[in-house]
Protein backbone atom coordinates (compact mmCIF):
# COMPACT_ATOMS: atom_id res chain seq x y z
CA UNK A 1 0.00 0.00 0.00
CA UNK A 2 1.48 3.62 -0.55
CA UNK A 3 1.01 5.62 2.25
CA UNK A 4 2.17 9.16 0.72
CA UNK A 5 1.94 9.81 -3.16
CA UNK A 6 3.28 13.36 -4.17
CA UNK A 7 4.01 13.74 -8.27
CA UNK A 8 6.32 16.58 -7.15
CA UNK A 9 10.52 15.91 -7.60
CA UNK A 10 12.01 16.00 -3.84
CA UNK A 11 14.26 19.07 -5.55
CA UNK A 12 11.34 20.67 -6.09
CA UNK A 13 9.66 20.03 -3.27
CA UNK A 14 12.45 21.42 -0.81
CA UNK A 15 13.32 23.94 -2.93
CA UNK A 16 10.79 27.02 -1.77
CA UNK A 17 11.47 26.56 1.46
CA UNK A 18 15.50 26.09 1.21
CA UNK A 19 15.60 29.71 -0.42
CA UNK A 20 13.54 31.46 2.38
CA UNK A 21 15.43 30.12 5.17
CA UNK A 22 19.22 29.91 3.43
CA UNK A 23 20.60 33.36 5.21
CA UNK A 24 19.67 34.79 8.55
CA UNK A 25 18.62 38.72 8.41
CA UNK A 26 21.45 39.72 10.20
CA UNK A 27 23.63 38.17 7.72
CA UNK A 28 22.41 39.04 4.76
CA UNK A 29 22.74 42.41 5.99
CA UNK A 30 26.19 42.37 6.47
CA UNK A 31 28.05 44.78 4.87
CA UNK A 32 31.95 43.55 3.32
CA UNK A 33 34.78 44.94 4.62
CA UNK A 34 35.61 48.24 2.32
CA UNK A 35 39.59 47.89 3.07
CA UNK A 36 39.62 44.38 2.48
CA UNK A 37 37.61 44.83 -0.76
CA UNK A 38 40.22 48.15 -2.12
CA UNK A 39 43.15 45.78 -0.86
CA UNK A 40 41.90 42.74 -3.22
CA UNK A 41 41.11 44.90 -5.82
CA UNK A 42 44.53 46.39 -5.66
CA UNK A 43 45.83 42.43 -5.78
CA UNK A 44 43.59 41.68 -8.19
CA UNK A 45 45.25 44.42 -10.70
CA UNK A 46 48.75 43.71 -9.57
CA UNK A 47 48.33 40.05 -10.57
CA UNK A 48 47.19 41.03 -14.15
CA UNK A 49 50.95 42.78 -14.48
CA UNK A 50 49.88 46.93 -13.73
CA UNK A 51 52.17 48.86 -11.05
CA UNK A 52 50.33 49.22 -8.01
CA UNK A 53 50.63 51.83 -5.20
CA UNK A 54 48.66 50.39 -2.58
CA UNK A 55 47.40 53.07 0.50
CA UNK A 56 44.44 50.73 1.40
CA UNK A 57 45.29 48.32 4.61
CA UNK A 58 46.05 49.47 7.86
CA UNK A 59 49.32 46.94 8.28
CA UNK A 60 52.82 47.93 9.04
CA UNK A 61 54.91 47.31 6.08
CA UNK A 62 57.49 46.06 8.25
CA UNK A 63 58.48 42.48 9.14
CA UNK A 64 57.61 41.19 12.61
CA UNK A 65 61.24 41.81 14.78
CA UNK A 66 63.42 38.86 15.07
CA UNK A 67 63.19 38.40 18.69
CA UNK A 68 59.58 38.01 18.50
CA UNK A 69 59.87 35.63 15.61
CA UNK A 70 62.28 33.71 18.05
CA UNK A 71 60.04 33.40 21.09
CA UNK A 72 57.47 31.33 17.91
CA UNK A 73 60.30 29.17 17.38
CA UNK A 74 61.55 28.41 20.50
CA UNK A 75 57.70 27.88 21.86
CA UNK A 76 57.34 25.04 18.91
CA UNK A 77 60.63 23.53 19.68
CA UNK A 78 59.34 23.49 23.33
CA UNK A 79 55.78 21.47 22.26
CA UNK A 80 53.54 24.19 23.18
CA UNK A 81 51.30 23.61 20.07
CA UNK A 82 48.21 22.33 22.14
CA UNK A 83 45.44 24.17 23.51
CA UNK A 84 45.81 26.64 26.03
CA UNK A 85 43.10 27.76 28.46
CA UNK A 86 40.13 29.01 26.05
CA UNK A 87 40.68 32.82 27.62
CA UNK A 88 44.45 32.73 27.15
CA UNK A 89 47.72 31.56 28.44
CA UNK A 90 48.64 33.00 32.23
CA UNK A 91 51.46 34.16 31.41
CA UNK A 92 50.05 36.92 28.56
CA UNK A 93 47.50 37.71 30.77
CA UNK A 94 50.34 38.84 33.14
CA UNK A 95 52.19 40.28 31.08
CA UNK A 96 49.24 42.55 29.33
CA UNK A 97 47.92 43.41 33.25
CA UNK A 98 51.96 44.45 33.81
CA UNK A 99 51.75 46.76 31.07
CA UNK A 100 48.28 48.65 31.40
CA UNK A 101 49.56 48.79 35.28
CA UNK A 102 53.06 50.62 34.60
CA UNK A 103 52.04 52.27 31.91
CA UNK A 104 48.60 53.78 32.93
CA UNK A 105 47.84 53.07 36.78
CA UNK A 106 45.37 50.58 35.83
CA UNK A 107 45.24 47.52 38.05
CA UNK A 108 44.10 44.57 36.24
CA UNK A 109 44.44 41.16 36.77
CA UNK A 110 44.28 37.85 34.86
CA UNK A 111 40.23 37.61 36.09
CA UNK A 112 39.68 40.87 33.46
CA UNK A 113 41.30 40.00 30.95
CA UNK A 114 40.75 37.76 27.59
CA UNK A 115 43.14 36.98 24.83
CA UNK A 116 41.84 36.84 21.51
CA UNK A 117 42.13 36.10 17.68
CA UNK A 118 42.75 39.70 16.99
CA UNK A 119 41.26 42.59 18.50
CA UNK A 120 38.52 42.66 15.87
CA UNK A 121 37.04 39.14 17.60
CA UNK A 122 37.67 40.79 20.92
CA UNK A 123 34.93 43.75 19.88
CA UNK A 124 32.81 40.99 18.35
CA UNK A 125 33.04 39.14 21.94
CA UNK A 126 32.03 42.88 24.17
CA UNK A 127 29.10 43.45 22.19
CA UNK A 128 27.96 39.73 22.05
CA UNK A 129 28.35 40.28 25.29
CA UNK A 130 26.94 43.64 26.39
CA UNK A 131 24.05 44.10 24.10
CA UNK A 132 20.74 42.99 23.96
CA UNK A 133 18.45 43.24 20.65
CA UNK A 134 17.64 46.69 19.97
CA UNK A 135 20.10 48.37 22.17
CA UNK A 136 21.89 51.32 21.42
CA UNK A 137 25.48 51.51 20.93
CA UNK A 138 26.50 55.60 19.85
CA UNK A 139 29.95 55.54 17.26
CA UNK A 140 31.63 58.77 16.44
CA UNK A 141 31.88 58.97 12.71
CA UNK A 142 34.25 58.93 10.57
CA UNK A 143 34.85 55.06 12.11
CA UNK A 144 36.59 52.00 11.26
CA UNK A 145 34.63 50.35 8.57
CA UNK A 146 33.86 46.82 10.96
CA UNK A 147 32.33 48.26 14.33
CA UNK A 148 28.78 49.31 13.17
CA UNK A 149 28.65 45.98 11.08
CA UNK A 150 30.09 44.09 14.54
CA UNK A 151 27.35 45.90 16.61
CA UNK A 152 24.50 45.00 14.14
CA UNK A 153 25.54 41.21 14.51
CA UNK A 154 25.14 41.24 17.82
CA UNK A 155 21.67 42.51 17.09
CA UNK A 156 22.70 45.93 17.86
CA UNK A 157 21.24 49.37 16.64
CA UNK A 158 24.63 51.64 15.94
CA UNK A 159 23.94 55.46 16.15
CA UNK A 160 25.93 56.83 13.91
CA UNK A 161 27.05 60.78 15.40
CA UNK A 162 28.86 62.52 12.62
CA UNK A 163 31.56 64.84 13.61
CA UNK A 164 33.56 67.73 11.11
CA UNK A 165 36.67 67.96 10.37
CA UNK A 166 36.98 71.52 11.72
CA UNK A 167 36.85 69.70 15.24
CA UNK A 168 39.43 67.14 14.28
CA UNK A 169 36.50 64.50 13.71
CA UNK A 170 36.25 64.31 17.47
CA UNK A 171 32.66 63.63 19.71
CA UNK A 172 31.88 66.51 22.06
CA UNK A 173 30.36 65.94 25.15
CA UNK A 174 26.98 67.96 23.34
CA UNK A 175 26.68 65.85 20.63
CA UNK A 176 26.90 62.75 23.06
CA UNK A 177 24.41 63.78 25.08
CA UNK A 178 22.01 64.50 22.56
CA UNK A 179 22.52 61.21 20.86
CA UNK A 180 21.35 59.51 24.04
CA UNK A 181 18.10 58.02 24.15
CA UNK A 182 16.32 55.20 26.80
CA UNK A 183 18.07 52.18 24.68
CA UNK A 184 21.42 53.54 24.44
CA UNK A 185 23.72 51.06 26.07
CA UNK A 186 27.15 51.91 25.20
CA UNK A 187 29.60 54.62 23.62
CA UNK A 188 32.54 53.50 21.22
CA UNK A 189 35.22 54.80 20.71
CA UNK A 190 38.70 54.53 19.18
CA UNK A 191 41.55 57.23 19.80
CA UNK A 192 44.16 57.78 18.06
CA UNK A 193 41.69 56.82 15.35
CA UNK A 194 41.40 54.63 12.54
CA UNK A 195 40.71 56.66 9.50
CA UNK A 196 41.50 60.06 10.59
CA UNK A 197 44.42 59.87 13.03
CA UNK A 198 42.42 62.38 15.02
CA UNK A 199 43.10 61.79 18.77
CA UNK A 200 41.35 63.28 22.25
CA UNK A 201 43.08 64.68 25.03
CA UNK A 202 42.39 63.45 28.79
CA UNK A 203 40.64 66.78 28.91
CA UNK A 204 38.47 66.12 25.99
CA UNK A 205 37.80 62.67 26.92
CA UNK A 206 37.25 63.63 30.60
CA UNK A 207 34.06 65.94 29.44
CA UNK A 208 32.69 62.58 27.75
CA UNK A 209 33.01 60.62 30.94
CA UNK A 210 30.82 63.09 32.53
CA UNK A 211 27.96 62.45 29.89
CA UNK A 212 28.78 58.71 30.17
CA UNK A 213 28.46 58.92 34.01
CA UNK A 214 25.46 60.94 33.89
CA UNK A 215 23.39 58.55 31.58
CA UNK A 216 25.36 55.22 32.85
CA UNK A 217 26.32 53.93 29.97
CA UNK A 218 29.16 51.59 29.13
CA UNK A 219 31.81 52.31 27.01
CA UNK A 220 34.01 50.12 24.50
CA UNK A 221 37.60 52.16 24.48
CA UNK A 222 39.45 50.84 20.88
CA UNK A 223 43.15 51.20 22.06
CA UNK A 224 44.68 49.72 19.75
CA UNK A 225 47.01 52.35 18.20
CA UNK A 226 47.69 53.93 21.89
CA UNK A 227 51.82 52.96 20.80
CA UNK A 228 52.05 55.01 17.61
CA UNK A 229 51.49 58.58 19.07
CA UNK A 230 53.58 61.77 17.29
CA UNK A 231 54.90 65.13 18.77
CA UNK A 232 53.82 66.04 21.88
CA UNK A 233 50.43 64.43 21.57
CA UNK A 234 50.06 62.21 25.04
CA UNK A 235 47.82 58.55 25.03
CA UNK A 236 45.21 58.74 27.76
CA UNK A 237 43.46 55.51 28.53
CA UNK A 238 39.71 56.31 28.80
CA UNK A 239 39.43 54.01 31.99
CA UNK A 240 41.33 56.65 33.76
CA UNK A 241 40.24 60.13 33.37
CA UNK A 242 37.53 59.56 35.72
CA UNK A 243 37.08 57.75 38.75
CA UNK A 244 34.75 54.71 38.57
CA UNK A 245 35.01 54.18 34.86
CA UNK A 246 36.96 51.19 35.48
CA UNK A 247 33.86 49.53 36.41
CA UNK A 248 32.18 50.53 33.37
CA UNK A 249 34.67 50.46 30.12
CA UNK A 250 35.92 47.61 28.23
CA UNK A 251 39.45 48.27 26.73
CA UNK A 252 40.67 46.49 23.71
CA UNK A 253 44.07 46.30 22.24
CA UNK A 254 46.20 44.15 20.78
CA UNK A 255 50.00 43.40 19.19
CA UNK A 256 49.02 43.74 15.42
CA UNK A 257 49.63 47.21 15.08
CA UNK A 258 52.78 47.93 17.58
CA UNK A 259 54.72 45.42 16.84
CA UNK A 260 53.86 44.28 13.02
CA UNK A 261 52.12 41.28 13.88
CA UNK A 262 48.85 41.34 11.75
CA UNK A 263 49.27 37.84 10.56
CA UNK A 264 49.48 36.79 14.57
CA UNK A 265 46.32 37.07 15.39
CA UNK A 266 46.36 38.12 19.09
CA UNK A 267 44.37 41.37 21.05
CA UNK A 268 42.84 41.64 24.43
CA UNK A 269 40.05 42.96 25.95
CA UNK A 270 39.95 44.28 29.99
CA UNK A 271 36.57 44.47 31.51
CA UNK A 272 35.26 43.94 34.71
CA UNK A 273 35.85 40.35 36.19
CA UNK A 274 31.94 39.78 35.52
CA UNK A 275 32.18 40.82 31.85
CA UNK A 276 35.21 39.22 31.23
CA UNK A 277 34.18 35.68 32.89
CA UNK A 278 31.11 35.64 30.12
CA UNK A 279 33.37 36.67 27.04
CA UNK A 280 35.57 33.83 28.08
CA UNK A 281 32.55 31.48 27.94
CA UNK A 282 31.88 32.70 24.55
CA UNK A 283 35.13 31.79 23.74
CA UNK A 284 35.12 28.96 24.95
CA UNK A 285 32.08 28.11 22.51
CA UNK A 286 32.90 29.66 19.22
CA UNK A 287 36.44 29.30 19.07
CA UNK A 288 38.50 28.17 22.05
CA UNK A 289 41.94 29.42 22.51
CA UNK A 290 44.09 31.95 19.92
CA UNK A 291 47.18 30.07 18.48
CA UNK A 292 49.19 28.99 21.38
CA UNK A 293 52.05 29.80 19.54
CA UNK A 294 51.40 33.41 18.43
CA UNK A 295 50.75 33.97 22.38
CA UNK A 296 54.17 33.06 22.91
CA UNK A 297 55.56 35.26 20.18
CA UNK A 298 52.70 38.20 22.06
CA UNK A 299 54.44 37.33 25.36
CA UNK A 300 57.96 38.04 23.82
CA UNK A 301 56.58 41.34 22.30
CA UNK A 302 55.41 42.89 26.13
CA UNK A 303 58.03 41.76 27.84
CA UNK A 304 61.21 42.27 25.25
CA UNK A 305 62.95 45.54 24.03
CA UNK A 306 60.52 47.85 22.73
CA UNK A 307 63.40 49.71 21.04
CA UNK A 308 61.70 48.29 17.80
CA UNK A 309 58.65 50.23 18.38
CA UNK A 310 60.85 53.08 18.83
CA UNK A 311 62.49 52.49 15.07
CA UNK A 312 58.83 51.91 13.54
CA UNK A 313 57.39 55.08 15.30
CA UNK A 314 60.53 57.07 14.15
CA UNK A 315 59.68 56.17 10.07
CA UNK A 316 56.67 56.52 10.59
CA UNK A 317 56.74 59.61 11.86
CA UNK A 318 58.85 60.63 8.88
CA UNK A 319 56.24 59.35 6.29
CA UNK A 320 53.34 61.18 8.56
CA UNK A 321 55.21 64.35 7.83
CA UNK A 322 55.83 63.78 4.08
CA UNK A 323 51.79 63.22 3.54
CA UNK A 324 51.09 66.16 5.46
CA UNK A 325 53.33 68.39 3.22
CA UNK A 326 52.02 66.46 0.26
CA UNK A 327 48.15 66.97 1.08
CA UNK A 328 49.09 70.94 1.77
CA UNK A 329 50.81 71.07 -2.00
CA UNK A 330 47.71 69.74 -3.57
CA UNK A 331 45.59 72.30 -4.28
CA UNK A 332 41.94 71.24 -3.28
CA UNK A 333 43.16 68.91 -0.75
CA UNK A 334 43.28 68.80 2.90
CA UNK A 335 42.96 66.59 6.09
CA UNK A 336 42.98 66.54 9.75
CA UNK A 337 45.82 66.40 12.10
CA UNK A 338 47.14 63.08 12.21
CA UNK A 339 48.35 62.75 16.04
CA UNK A 340 48.47 59.16 15.81
CA UNK A 341 48.15 55.83 13.81
CA UNK A 342 48.83 55.50 10.49
CA UNK A 343 46.28 57.34 8.24
CA UNK A 344 45.74 60.50 5.82
CA UNK A 345 41.93 60.91 6.08
CA UNK A 346 42.09 63.51 2.97
CA UNK A 347 39.01 66.10 2.13
CA UNK A 348 38.26 65.51 -1.68
CA UNK A 349 34.90 66.78 -1.87
CA UNK A 350 36.25 69.87 -3.79
CA UNK A 351 37.10 67.56 -6.80
CA UNK A 352 34.04 65.94 -6.98
CA UNK A 353 31.31 66.70 -9.46
CA UNK A 354 34.02 67.14 -12.04
CA UNK A 355 34.97 65.07 -15.14
CA UNK A 356 37.58 62.83 -15.27
CA UNK A 357 38.56 62.59 -19.02
CA UNK A 358 34.81 62.00 -20.20
CA UNK A 359 34.00 60.42 -17.05
CA UNK A 360 31.34 62.36 -14.79
CA UNK A 361 32.74 61.76 -10.72
CA UNK A 362 30.08 62.46 -8.52
CA UNK A 363 30.86 60.07 -5.25
CA UNK A 364 33.78 59.77 -3.40
CA UNK A 365 33.92 55.89 -4.20
CA UNK A 366 33.87 56.53 -8.05
CA UNK A 367 37.08 58.78 -7.14
CA UNK A 368 38.76 55.94 -5.56
CA UNK A 369 37.64 53.12 -7.96
CA UNK A 370 38.90 56.33 -10.81
CA UNK A 371 41.71 56.97 -9.42
CA UNK A 372 43.07 53.15 -8.65
CA UNK A 373 42.14 51.89 -12.76
CA UNK A 374 43.55 55.70 -14.03
CA UNK A 375 46.77 55.45 -12.01
CA UNK A 376 46.89 52.78 -10.46
CA UNK A 377 46.74 54.32 -6.74
CA UNK A 378 44.82 52.02 -4.10
CA UNK A 379 42.99 54.31 -1.37
CA UNK A 380 40.01 53.40 0.72
CA UNK A 381 36.39 55.74 0.29
CA UNK A 382 34.99 57.36 2.98
CA UNK A 383 31.89 56.93 2.42
CA UNK A 384 32.91 53.33 4.14
CA UNK A 385 33.91 55.14 7.36
CA UNK A 386 30.71 57.13 7.90
CA UNK A 387 32.34 60.22 5.98
CA UNK A 388 31.58 60.71 2.16
CA UNK A 389 33.85 62.90 0.44
CA UNK A 390 36.86 61.82 1.82
CA UNK A 391 39.26 59.02 1.23
CA UNK A 392 41.52 57.62 3.49
CA UNK A 393 45.50 56.60 2.69
CA UNK A 394 47.49 54.46 4.91
CA UNK A 395 51.23 55.51 5.01
CA UNK A 396 52.12 52.28 6.46
CA UNK A 397 54.35 51.88 3.32
CA UNK A 398 57.34 52.58 2.00
CA UNK A 399 58.61 56.48 1.41
CA UNK A 400 59.18 55.41 -2.45
CA UNK A 401 55.58 54.11 -2.41
CA UNK A 402 54.36 57.28 -0.93
CA UNK A 403 56.19 59.64 -3.23
CA UNK A 404 55.40 57.54 -6.14
CA UNK A 405 52.05 57.44 -5.12
CA UNK A 406 51.33 61.22 -4.32
CA UNK A 407 53.03 62.48 -7.78
CA UNK A 408 49.89 60.00 -9.29
CA UNK A 409 47.67 61.27 -7.20
CA UNK A 410 48.25 64.96 -8.21
CA UNK A 411 48.78 63.87 -12.07
CA UNK A 412 45.02 62.59 -12.09
CA UNK A 413 43.98 65.70 -10.50
CA UNK A 414 45.53 67.76 -12.66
Amino acid sequence: MTLFKDVRSPLSYWRPYSMKSNLSRRVAALQPSATLAMAAKAKELKAAGRVIYDLSLGEPDFNTPEHIRKAALDAMDAGYTHYTVASGLPALKEAVAKHYTAKHGLNYTAANITITNGAKHALHNIFTVLIDEGEEVIIPAPYWVSYAELVKLAGGVPVIVSTTQENNFKLTAEQLRDACSEKTKCLLLCSPSNPTGSMYSGEELGQLADVVLEKDLWVVSDEIYENLIYGDNRFVSFATVRPGLEERTVLVNGVSKTYAMTGWRIGWSMAPAAVAKKMASLQSQETSNPCSISQYAAIAALEGSQQCVADMLAEFAKRRDFCAQRIAEIDGLSCPVMGGAFYAFINISKHLGRKYGDKMIETDTDWCLELLEKKGVAMVMGSAFGAPGYARASYATSMENLEKAFEKIEEFLS
